[in-house]
């Protein structure tokens, strides 16, 4: 039996090994399974180079559990180590000898670029024990043993077959990862697409047996294959079909509704990348959508946090993206920025426009259907990304009251003749809500103007965006102005009623609202238009509302909302002015301005219980 001391720099490596190096102390288990991974990749490597001659046989990794004995055994039949190797590659901490390998080999397969990661098995291992053969012509089988301090022992054992067994002696810190369950969560969660089969023991399945009436339910008893060795985004796109990326795309996230469409990333200059990108439903939600992109190295599960590797907006796609070129630190948990870095977010943003485009200029019609899934996307990524803003601006579409689409220069086009102000600013009339707004939207169609769809969870920035970078434009939802003003022109009608009678009607709707005389506009309108109108200012109100998605300071605030009395309504003009009873007067200005209040859906509780009195009243009369 040999005994040494491990080589490190500093005594107390160990404590530190469980502080510090690893952010998660789950991730001991895909770092052995890595280590695993490989060994059993190089001696492929070996075998196809015609060093290793004899039969590679079962490769698969097996994991065992053995909850009375404490331990947690990680094995492989990979290439395995010699007992010179051991004390190289173990006891030198961060001499990574993958490193060395993918140096003389030039394999880009090997995940482990970092000496340190098997000493994360300390993190949950009172003792850790490697049985390893090498796959070497009369190689001597050894067992290195550490028990968490800087000595070691080193002796030889007998092993029939080469490879590596790291036995792990649970110590109470890691008393969790002697549950099979655990165990089989942070499998499913970090060796689902591992390129090597694992084998978790077995699991008991039901298959039915016989026909028709016959037929019933057997238990039997299976291996417990946990991964997909060979995933789709590893496969060419020639040899996937539809059906193919929509089983992927299950696999990735069950039970989902089917994603909208998707991206095959595949690059392999100036960097490795590889990759699908999921376009899902996203029903009018961002929040909801992050943490949905999967990183990969190597088919190892890094992280679904890639804010850092993709832009803000693109983490609203689901999907996994794989490449061994993005820089990582010990724990793998966290990336670094540097060049290629932002090399890859630049290609991701690049394939991600060219591709809308591409579908967009190819079937205008499908592209157009799956507009409503699309919209959140393509304005989030407009107003967080300047560089997609310039690809997008050529297919991002307005839909119309009428369920017409049109890109930005289009709808600028159809509007320029109708809808220019005489400041020569096109006015870019919207509706939040059609139905909410219906009497406002067809009073503007009336007028001949023509009414967006605008409500997007995003369309209140999307608009503001859109008015700083389009050269004068003014959106002006359909209810914030008096049909008359939402585009303002140098003509303006003249009321019917004298100067004197117009004071009599604003006094009359003083008295009759109170503490919202304040509120209280007059206008000559359209006959046609209704008596009274509610409108609210475009500038305050969108700001609000944009506070209040925001959480902000204004989301507290009453709404802001303006009476507009028209004096050329017939109702205004000839039966409340020549009213004689006072209190009529009153009493009906009131009414009118609770019907405007109806008409858009601000009259609720004890105001509607009111007005439905004063209905059956004025109905008595």
């Amino acid at each position: 039996m040999q005994k040494g001391q491990i080589d490190v720099k500093a005594h107390d490596i160990f404590p530190l090994i469980k502080k510090f190096l690893y952010s998660d102390q789950e991730i001991f288990l895909r770092e052995l399974i890595s280590n695993g991974i490989d060994a059993t990749t190089k001696l492929k490597v070996l075998a196809s180079k015609d060093e290793f001659k004899e039969e590679l046989g079962d490769l698969t990794i097996d994991i065992r559990l053995d909850e009375e004995a404490k331990t947690l055994t990680i094995s492989d039949r990979g290439v395995g180590m010699t007992g010179d190797e051991v004390i190289r590659y173990l006891n030198q901490v961060a001499f990574s000898s993958a490193q060395e390998f993918m140096e003389k080999y030039k394999s880009d397969d090997i995940i482990g670029h970092f000496g340190l990661g098997f000493y994360s098995a300390f993190m949950v291992a009172e003792k850790v024990e490697v049985v390893t053969k090498s796959y070497k012509d009369g190689s001597q089988a050894v067992k290195w043993t550490c028990e968490g301090q800087p000595d070691f022992t080193l002796e030889d054992v007998e092993k029939v077959d080469r490879g590596t067994d790291v036995i792990l002696h649970i110590g109470e810190e890691g008393k969790e990862y002697l549950k099979k369950a655990r165990i089989q969560e942070l499998l499913d969660k970090y060796s689902k697409f591992l390129p090597v089969l694992i084998r978790f023991g077995t699991k008991t399945e039901y298959i039915t047996e016989g026909e028709g009436k016959d037929s019933k339910q057997v238990e039997k008893e299976v291996e417990n294959i946990i991964n997909n060795p060979y995933p789709a985004w590893k496969k060419a796109p020639a040899d996937l079909t539809d059906d193919d990326y929509k089983a992927f795309y299950q696999e990735l996230y069950p039970y989902s509704p089917e994603p909208v469409f998707w991206i095959h990333l595949n690059m392999d200059y100036p960097f490795n990348l590889t990759g699908i990108l999921y376009f899902p439903k996203l029903n009018n939600s961002v929040e909801i959508q992050k943490n949905k992109i999967q990183l990969y190295s190597n088919q190892v599960f890094v992280t679904d946090d890639v804010k850092t590797i993709v832009p803000e907006f693109l983490t609203l796609l689901h999907g996994v993206i794989d490449s061994p070129d993005i820089p990582l630190n010990v724990s793998r948990s966290h990336l670094q920025s540097d060049s290629n870095v932002k090399k890859i977010t630049s290609y991701i943003t690049k394939k991600v426009g060219e591709k809308l485009a591409d579908i967009f200029k190819e079937n205008r019609k499908d592209f157009e259907e799956k507009w409503k899934d699309l919209s959140t996307f393509i304005k989030y990524g407009m107003i967080s990304e300047e560089k997609f803003y310039t690809k997008a601006e050529k297919f991002a579409l307005f839909q119309n009251v009428e369920g017409g689409f049109f890109t930005i220069d289009e709808y600028l086009e159809k509007i320029k003749d109708i809808q220019t102000n005489k400041h020569d600013r096109k006015i870019i009339i919207y509706t939040s809500n059609e139905k909410a707004q219906h009497a406002y939207v067809q009073s503007a169609k009336k007028e001949g103007y023509d009414v967006l769809v605008m409500d997007n969870i995003l369309d209140n920035h999307f608009m503001q965006h859109l008015e700083m970078k389009v050269d004068k434009i003014t959106f002006v939802r359909v209810d914030s102005e008096t049909i008359d003003k939402l585009v303002e022109k140098d003509t303006e009608r003249e009321s019917v009623l004298s100067e004197k009678n117009q004071e009599k009607v604003k006094e009359i709707f003083r008295n009759a609202l109170g503490d919202h005389k304040e509120k209280i506009e007059l206008k000559a309108m359209s006959p046609e238009d209704m008596p009274v109108v509610i409108t609210k200012p475009e500038f305050m109100r969108r700001m609000m509302e944009m506070q209040a998605m925001q959480g902000g300071q204004f989301a507290d605030f009453p709404e802001m909302y303006q009476i507009v009395v028209n004096t050329n309504h017939p109702l205004i003009a000839d039966k409340l002015i020549n009213m004689r009873n006072e209190e009529k007067k009153v009493h009906f200005a009131k009414y009118l301005q609770k019907l405007a209040l109806l008409n858009q859906n601000m009259l609720t509780g004890e105001e509607m219980s009111e007005f439905v009195h004063m209905s059956v009243d004025m109905l008595k009369q």
